[in-house]
């Protein structure tokens, strides 16, 4: 069957107001089946992922929703989410901060999508350490979501949708695409946007000027372009018996409306096909 695989960080509460009303337009407009989200305020006072998915006929989940504690800064940075066409089942909530990477309050949530007719998907929704002196940090942290994918991985490719704040070339995404180990382990799940994406992929780019203005603030250089959001896609080495063919990768809110941008960061919008071999 034919899945559209969306992530997207929407930035919590930062920049102009009107940015919500343009993302729902825009999710709304590309009609994902399947939707991580990062920094998504979610309190009785600000529910953004409420706004955000507005008579879109979707199933939500906020990490608040399911967590018995609330991570610092949340109230400030905001959470993970994850939005699915059909009802989805909560198998695990993983807290990926660190002794060296506290600052981390967005959680990662692991779920089982039934597909009609193709079987049940493991979806895993994430996003690891953003400062770029923190890739020990993020090592550990993609060994721990390949962990967490073998817990629970069932006969369709797993899909891991999210914000990792690092750059292709990376320990942690060199190991979650097969070409380096961590620790003496090695994985292998294809990165969407190198099968299928066309140019260089940057979703957090000095082009945006939400994006600069944030480079300038946090690390004092505004010019950057980095491709740090990704969707991956578990291979045959770990699901034999299925296959997933990715035929589009794709940026997603890269131009301003109006003059407004609708982020910090671009999302990416993945389109394949998945099903068990028969």
């Amino acid at each position: 069957m034919h899945l559209r695989i969306l992530t997207f960080n929407v930035w919590n509460q930062e920049g102009d107001p009107r940015r919500l009303e343009m993302i729902h337009r825009g999710l709304c407009r590309l009609d994902p089946d399947i939707i991580a989200l990062q920094e998504v305020m979610h309190t009785p006072e600000n529910d953004q992922l409420a706004r955000l998915l507005q008579g879109m006929n979707l199933h939500s989940t906020h990490q608040a929703d399911v967590m018995n504690y609330a991570p610092p800064k949340t109230d400030r940075y905001g959470g993970s989410a994850v939005a699915t066409r059909w009802p989805h089942r909560i198998l695990e909530t993983l807290d990926l901060r660190l002794s060296d990477a506290a600052d981390v309050p967005w959680c990662t949530l692991a779920v089982s999508i039934p597909l009609p007719g193709a079987g049940d998907l493991l979806f895993i929704a994430t996003t690891t350490s953003w400062r770029f002196d923190a890739e020990s940090a993020r090592e550990r942290q993609v060994v721990a979501l390949s962990e967490l994918d073998a817990r629970h991985r069932g006969t369709l490719p797993t899909v891991i949708a999210g914000d990792f704040s690092t750059t292709p070339d990376s320990a942690s995404i060199r190991y979650l695409t097969g070409l380096q180990s961590l620790g003496g382990r090695s994985v292998h799940y294809h990165d969407a946007w190198a099968v299928a994406g066309e140019g260089s992929g940057c979703t957090w780019t000095a082009d945006n000027p939400n994006a600069k203005s944030v480079m300038d603030q946090i690390h004092g250089q505004g010019h950057l372009r980095r491709r740090v959001d990704y969707v991956f896609v578990g291979s045959r080495h770990a699901h034999p018996k299925a296959h997933c063919h990715i035929r589009a990768a794709s940026l997603a809110f890269d131009e301003p409306a109006d003059g407004i941008w609708a982020s910090d960061h671009f999302g990416v919008v993945v389109d394949l096909d998945i099903g068990i071999d028969t």
